[in-house]
């Protein structure tokens, strides 16, 4: 366990979704929740290769800057017929206006141009990747994966993101008509449904929880 000082621990986010996310996954936990948002922090360039290269860069710059341990996220989705697309450029396909209704369209506009309609030929996958930085460089990945597959037109209002369009394996609701208690799922000694949770259930070992 890495050892939090002042039991505080930094999001390094300034998406509103994830931070909220974020704030009821740790609800478990002891810890004061703040945000890069809340404290200002510039947004670094994610340049990395995978998702867990994107989630070290967010988290060391906030680290660094704060002094404060910080826990980061990069996640997005898969799709197999679009070769692993939009993956870890998920949010940017959504453009500067984080228009994620059009981020939706885009990818079964290309998977319809390519006469991609079975449930084969639709399988996709949500990966988050966590990465927990301390300021003295110490840090830890924690992988969550979930497999499921895309559907059209998109269904349910919760959730953010892609979460309307995908419907995971074994479940009769997308992402977005599951509510967040649903989707998540979690406790300290129970793997949640999504993967975040899942990437969470991992993380949770190195918290203090009491």
């Amino acid at each position: 366990m890495i050892n939090f000082n002042e039991k505080k621990l930094l999001i390094a986010s300034h998406n509103e979704g994830k931070i909220s996310e974020f704030k009821e996954l740790l609800d478990f936990f002891k810890i004061k929740i703040i945000s890069s948002k809340d404290l200002g922090l510039p947004e670094p360039v994610e340049d990395g290769k995978s998702f867990e290269e994107n989630a070290l860069i967010k988290a060391k710059s906030a680290a660094e800057l704060s002094k404060i341990v910080s826990l980061s996220d990069d996640s997005g989705i898969e799709v197999d017929s679009l070769d692993g697309k939009p993956g870890i450029y998920s949010a940017r396909w959504a453009g500067p206006k984080k228009d994620f209704a059009f981020a939706m369209s885009k990818i079964n506009r290309m998977l319809e141009e390519m006469s991609a309609f079975s449930d084969n030929e639709r399988r996709a996958r949500f990966i988050c990747a966590l990465c927990l930085y301390y300021p003295n460089g110490n840090h830890e990945y924690f992988i969550g994966k979930i497999e499921g597959k895309i559907v059209w037109p998109p269904r349910g209002r919760h959730g953010f993101g892609y979460d309307a369009m995908f419907l995971p394996d074994g479940m009769d609701k997308t992402f977005g008509e599951l509510t967040s208690n649903e989707k998540h799922s979690w406790s300290i000694d129970k793997v949640g449904l999504s993967h975040r949770a899942k990437a969470f259930s991992k993380l949770a070992k190195y918290l203090p929880n009491e």
